[in-house]
């Protein structure tokens, strides 16, 4: 409870008891009611301040609560009281992230009983995520400055930062037709496809997940794969890898790489394609089996986006084809020539696949050194892969995106021997 004295109330009770120490050596009894007045004046106004209600209430609304990086919110707080005690001098802090500029702080001279008062201040976060704003605090004391309490007046509010959305043009040649045609298309014309996908067999597999007739028919072992199979559509693949990733902050390559995937996404949605948004790892963000799972939902991209996070992954492991057989479009970082045996041994050949290759190096300033993204570009179109590569921070989305879209239609370009 001593803890809420101030510096100088701590004073007072220090200068009262050695007051006290002296009255009883010197053997004055003035000196001593003078000493145990000194030591008291501050406890009783800590137990006081302590256990007086001043009736403060103060509720807080973000406008609009979801906005792009960048982009300006504004913070309303309405405080009210309603105490019989006058509340006036109270400083008001709210806890805002470094990323949205950090604590504002008020100070008020009264606050109305009837109506209350307005507060507000416009945040700008700088970083993509799930930011929370508060609680919003105030210090209360007595009016000697002996003590002081904190209090906490509202609670914490969301604020989603999305990722920047930039505007593309154009589709890649035969977009969203996957390995020929479109998988709702032959859904909805009664072809459809089996329920059960396989895989050939591991070591360390469950021996209960093979699935025989598979098995007979391949004359190999196979297991049965727990997913529900993608119909369609395009899967997006989002690299998150910290090891692939170079810089820091909002100017980091993995920020460029969650931009691109939210334009690419958004545009995809805009041309009425089904998007299943997947990481490195098969972790599904957004979409699923059709539009009820958010296929075509922007706003669930940007929101699984917003809240996304690096992997501690070093490495590409890959246990089944990341497109679910149909088209994929991979924005990757750093890639090993390991990591594009593993994109590429789990893809049919006739499913079509596409990247995204960021020249990482640019990130950090590095003219050499590392892998050479042009090898694996060579690695990836060998395999029969279509690539573009972001040749650092200052590359453009929407211009990697168009020479995507241009390699598509180009002639067969250069490939490893």
């Amino acid at each position: 409870m001593l803890s809420g004295l101030t510096i100088r109330g701590r004073c007072l009770v220090a200068a009262g008891v050695a007051a006290g120490a002296c009255a009883l050596v010197l053997d004055e009894r003035d000196l001593l009611r003078v000493a145990a007045f000194v030591v008291a004046l501050p406890l009783l106004a800590l137990l006081l301040s302590s256990r007086a209600r001043f009736g403060i209430a103060a509720r807080r609304e973000v406008v609009p609560q979801r906005i792009p990086v960048g982009g300006q919110s504004i913070v309303r707080v309405h405080v009210s009281g309603g105490g019989r005690l006058p509340v006036g001098g109270l400083v008001l802090e709210d806890n805002a992230p470094h990323a949205l500029g950090g604590r504002p702080r008020f100070r008020l001279g009264s606050v109305r009983r009837h109506g209350g008062t307005m507060l507000a201040y416009p945040v700008r976060p700088t970083l993509r995520g799930i930011h929370h704003i508060g609680p919003l605090r105030t210090w209360i004391g007595d009016p000697f400055g002996l003590s002081e309490f904190e209090r906490e007046l509202a609670g914490r509010s969301r604020l989603v930062a999305v990722p920047e959305v930039v505007a593309l043009s154009g589709l890649p040649a035969g977009c969203g037709l996957g390995t020929g045609e479109d998988g709702t298309t032959r859904l909805r014309a009664g072809h459809g496809e089996d329920d059960v996908m396989v895989r050939q067999y591991r070591y360390g597999d469950d021996i209960r997940r093979v699935h025989w007739k598979s098995t007979a028919r391949r004359d190999e072992l196979m297991v049965r794969v727990e997913e529900r199979p993608w119909h369609g559509g395009v899967t997006v693949l989002l690299d998150r890898r910290s090891a692939a990733h170079r810089g820091s902050g909002a100017r980091s390559s993995v920020e460029w790489a969650v931009s691109a995937v939210a334009s690419i996404c958004l545009h995809l949605h805009r041309h009425g394609q089904q998007v299943r948004l997947v990481t490195e790892d098969g972790q599904v963000l957004a979409g699923g089996a059709g539009p009820a799972d958010g296929a075509r939902n922007d706003d669930a991209v940007l929101d699984a986006l917003a809240a996304v996070r690096t992997s501690p992954q070093r490495d590409l492991e890959c246990s089944r084809d990341p497109g679910g057989g149909h088209e994929l479009i991979a924005v990757l970082g750093e890639t090993t020539g390991a990591a594009v045996a593993e994109l590429t041994k789990l893809r049919p050949q006739e499913s079509r696949s596409l990247a995204l290759l960021l020249d990482v190096r640019a990130w950090n300033g590095e003219a050499s050194g590392g892998v050479d993204p042009a090898q694996t570009a060579r690695r990836l179109r060998a395999a029969g892969w279509t690539v573009a590569i972001a040749d650092g921070p200052r590359a453009s989305v929407a211009e990697v995106w168009r020479q995507l879209c241009r390699e598509t239609t180009a002639p067969e370009s250069e490939v490893l021997p």
